[in-house]
């Protein structure tokens, strides 16, 4: 509870940032230049505040997008505050495992290297729905196709840090709804196939973000097993007015939002002192 009051109140932790810190104050003066990073999510929300604050302070940033058109309207955007900004853009669908794949075989053609994964992007929906690959959209979406490019990534991941001496950072965005599920409802094979009268999307979603903190915790356990110079963290970002809490507002929902919500232009109350 004391934690809670003090993230509401935005008192600065040991870090020296709270809640009320923006991702422009945390980046000031800790990373370094001439860095890549990737960013899922990038055309809307903490995903667009991310790459725009990244290119500001020099990164690289390769957005791959499925609305091709909303990823140029944010480069364009961050050129216009940024002209020397880098900024790569590809088109990629997270819940089809085809598109994952063939994105990030483009990206290892180019040569670049990778400092920085950040697993952003993801959905919530009231409805039922499959992906192509006759997976839960859900899941599919948020879960499998960040799990899929992360494995094809990694060794670029530590190659790059065994190149440069510089840690590689994973970030998996989860969120605080991941506790919403209780031990004995987790089941992988209710995600992949739920029956249509028991769907419900706010348990989808806290169960992919589950699966998100799982991810990183076998991931972690890799690297240190390597001894690799990259290391991965899952992140709660705050509570952000974005898409998707738009997208599930309800009575309580959107009471609770009302109240505690920052606006998704503002950059607050985003972990960037796990870049630090």
């Amino acid at each position: 509870m004391k934690e809670t009051l003090r993230y509401l109140a935005g008192i600065a932790g040991p870090s020296g940032y709270g809640s009320k810190s923006t991702a422009e104050q945390v980046t000031h003066h800790c990373l370094p230049s001439h860095l890549t990073a990737i960013v899922t999510g990038a055309t809307s929300g903490i995903g667009a505040e991310t790459a725009r604050v990244l290119a500001k302070r020099g990164v690289r940033v390769v957005i791959p997008a499925r609305n091709m058109k909303k990823a140029i309207e944010i480069k364009d955007r961050i050129m216009k505050e940024t002209p020397k900004a880098d900024i790569q853009l590809f088109e990629i669908d997270l819940s089809s495992l085809a598109s994952v794949q063939r994105f990030c075989a483009q990206f290892l053609s180019l040569g670049f290297s990778l400092n920085i994964l950040i697993n952003n992007a993801g959905i919530f929906s009231q409805n039922l729905e499959f992906s192509e690959d006759k997976i839960e959209m859900t899941f599919a979406t948020n879960y499998l196709g960040h799990f899929l490019m992360t494995e094809m990534l990694m060794e670029k991941m530590i190659e790059t840090s065994e190149q440069t001496g510089i840690e590689g950072r994973i970030i998996n965005v989860s969120s605080v709804l991941h506790g919403w599920v209780k031990k004995h409802c987790f089941s992988f094979h209710q995600m992949l196939n739920p029956l249509p009268n028991n769907y419900n999307g706010t348990r989808a979603y806290a169960q992919s973000k589950l699966a998100n903190i799982l991810h990183a915790k076998e991931v972690a356990r890799q690297l240190k097993a390597k001894n690799a110079r990259v290391t991965i963290n899952a992140v709660h970002p705050g509570i952000i007015k974005t898409g998707i809490i738009r997208a599930h507002h309800g009575f309580i929902t959107g009471s609770i939002n009302d109240m505690l919500c920052c606006n998704e232009p503002t950059g607050r109350r985003i972990e960037w002192e796990i870049f630090c």
